[in-house]
């Protein structure tokens, strides 16, 4: 019954261009050093993987983190639902293949905006990145 009245737009990518999850602390170092936009609500950084670095090189891969400035456990934790929800929406068909993006969490304002703010903070953002608006 969902799928009739469904937008032809909402349909979810395929598992090909599902985001995989960055866990290791060197990559979140490496992305610290590249591209960075900031938000109001977030901060978003990307980098460009070396060939060879991964074993599927034409992968998305993001990753999330909010330090204790945000707010406590349930603060952070909320804040970083918000983003992984932005980049899954977002990502999967503006992403880049082959690059890692990081979203960090902003103090009294990734919880705090609305969430149709965040995506389109979230989409100028990737454009500032790759190039195609300033």
């Amino acid at each position: 019954m969902d799928g009739i009245n469904a937008a032809k737009g909402d349909i979810p990518p395929a598992v090909s261009l599902r985001l995989q999850t960055l866990t290791k602390r060197a990559d979140f170092q490496r992305a610290s050093r590249s591209a960075h936009v900031a938000k109001p609500g977030f901060i978003l950084q990307m980098r460009r993987r070396k060939d060879g670095e991964t074993p599927c090189p034409d992968q998305i891969r993001v990753g999330f983190t909010c330090s204790k400035k945000v707010g406590n456990a349930v603060a952070r934790n909320r804040a970083k639902r918000r983003l992984r929800e932005v980049a899954r929406l977002g990502l999967p068909q503006a992403g880049l293949p082959g690059h890692d993006y990081v979203l960090i969490g902003r103090k009294n304002a990734t919880a705090a905006l609305s969430f149709a703010q965040h995506q389109k903070d979230f989409q100028h953002a990737l454009d500032i990145l790759h190039g195609t608006r300033r």
